[in-house]
């Protein structure tokens, strides 16, 4: 992801800041994402996402715990996002990029939803990533691929 954001910058929408201190502040974001947010989101995907897909009750004993888990990670992305419009700072990153996939199938989870609707900041940063033209180009193009 990092790579791909440095090597690959579109004219005038770069996911990447040129100055180290902002470098660094992504990074440790996306660090966030992989060692707090997508562990807890992983297993309510797979309970309240997959498990259904199957014919498969959820967990709630796992739902519980790891909504919890998740619940006080967005508490501290409602602190960060009260000073900043994305968690990068002012400006869509690959720090904001790397959460996409899994907030897509959070955000459409009652229970999941709850968590983001109750803290305000984070709710304006998931719709605004999601409603971004290029996430509905790949939803679209998942959902005709699925759908063929």
């Amino acid at each position: 992801m990092r790579c791909l954001s440095h090597a690959y910058p579109k004219a005038g929408k770069e996911q990447v800041y040129m100055a180290p201190k902002m470098q660094g502040i992504v990074a440790a974001w996306i660090d966030v994402e992989d060692h707090h947010f997508s562990p807890p989101a992983s297993k309510l995907i797979a309970e309240l996402v997959e498990k259904p897909r199957r014919g498969l009750p959820a967990n709630q004993e796992v739902v519980s715990e790891a909504a919890a888990k998740l619940a006080a990670v967005l508490d501290v992305y409602e602190e960060r996002l009260t000073e900043s419009e994305f968690l990068g700072g002012d400006k869509f990153t690959s720090a904001d990029l790397t959460h996409l996939p899994n907030l897509y199938y959070l955000m459409a989870t009652p229970v999941c939803m709850k968590l983001f609707e109750t803290r305000p900041h984070v709710y304006r940063w998931c719709n605004a990533m999601l409603s971004r033209p290029a996430w509905a180009k790949v939803v679209d193009m998942l959902v005709n691929k699925c759908n063929a």
